[in-house]
């Protein structure tokens, strides 16, 4: 995870990575949130600098690269863990117990939702959008896997497992 700075260029591997994107759609701009993936996967996270990046490989205004990153709640807008966790806590996964993962990643994490353990491992929030997976509530993203049917000690087997 790269710390902010002043400019960002994308690294020549990254940049041909954006190119074999643009290729692939009829429009630059419909090869942004692709090209933001990449970004975010190189900076560990969306700054004004990597927006400026961004907007200069899809030949956009800025202004328009800030919506989509601003809309998205995948991109992250500041430094984030290595790990990133996303609890449910819609309607299904409260009335199923997502209220006692959420109280249990807290005191297992030190941290309240919406921060950052102190060693930066693991960032994670506690999510009121609709997760998809109401009939296996409560249920979290983990990075890019989800779980589902959590108690706290399924909890901690994950995390032991996948944070190791």
């Amino acid at each position: 995870m790269s710390e902010a700075s002043e400019t960002f260029e994308f690294t020549s591997q990254n940049l041909e990575r954006c190119q074999d994107y643009l290729k692939r759609y009829p429009t630059k701009q419909a090869a942004m949130l692709p090209v933001l993936h990449v970004a975010q996967e190189q900076h560990g996270f969306i700054s004004k600098e990597v927006e400026t990046a961004v907007a200069e490989v899809l030949e956009v205004p800025e202004v328009e690269v800030h919506k989509v990153v601003t809309f998205y709640t995948l991109f992250h807008r500041h430094p984030v863990g290595r790990h990133q966790i996303r609890l449910c806590m819609n309607l299904a996964c409260w009335l199923r117990g997502s209220d006692c993962i959420k109280a249990h990643l807290e005191e297992k994490l030190g941290v309240a939702s919406g921060g950052t353990t102190s060693d930066g491992k693991i960032t994670w929030e506690a999510v009121s959008d609709c997760m998809g997976a109401c009939e296996d509530a409560p249920m979290m993203q983990l990075d890019k896997d989800y779980y589902d049917e959590l108690t706290p000690e399924k909890v901690d087997q994950i995390l032991e497992k996948e944070t190791a």
